[in-house]
């Protein structure tokens, strides 16, 4: 085990350089109006496990399906997709762009017990959901603790 000299400052420093970067990464975009339109985002996502799937549903509101690809490969659920601004809005002064425009990218890790061949996935009123099975084989099974006088007689 390595001795590592304790510096009280250092956690300050560190502070200080995630808050410059979050205000010039901010300031950036305030630069030119298209990156204030067209910023890299990411949906919020739920995931859960029941018996027999693993389920994630992701908020996507006002992105059409068709914008909406889902892979799996290696392990990996990546979903990719885009939220175009509607430029064809007949009044076109806005006060206030708070929703966040353009493509987003997220992956995550899938267990070894995911039947990659049956997952599904459906788009409602602004949620996607994928559902994805678990292999029959893998499903955890019970056993049952039996008592002396409940064996089984060979």
């Amino acid at each position: 085990m390595a001795i590592i000299r304790w510096d009280p400052f250092r956690d300050m420093v560190t502070l200080r350089e995630k808050m410059n970067r979050l205000f010039e990464d901010s300031l950036a975009q305030k630069g030119e109006e298209k990156d204030m339109f067209t910023s890299n985002w990411a949906p919020a996502v739920d995931i859960y496990e029941t018996a027999n799937e693993l389920v994630l549903t992701a908020e996507v509101p006002g992105i059409d399906e068709k914008d909406i690809e889902i892979k799996v490969e290696d392990n990996t659920l990546t979903l990719k997709g885009e939220r175009k601004f509607e430029k064809e809005t007949k009044e076109e002064n806005f006060h206030r762009i708070e929703r966040s425009y353009g493509s987003f990218f997220r992956a995550f890790s899938l267990p070894n017990s995911i039947d990659s061949d049956r997952i599904q996935a459906e788009h409602e009123n602004g949620v996607l959901r994928v559902v994805m099975p678990k292999r029959q084989e893998l499903k955890p099974k019970t056993v049952k603790i039996l008592k002396p006088a409940e064996k089984p007689k060979k």
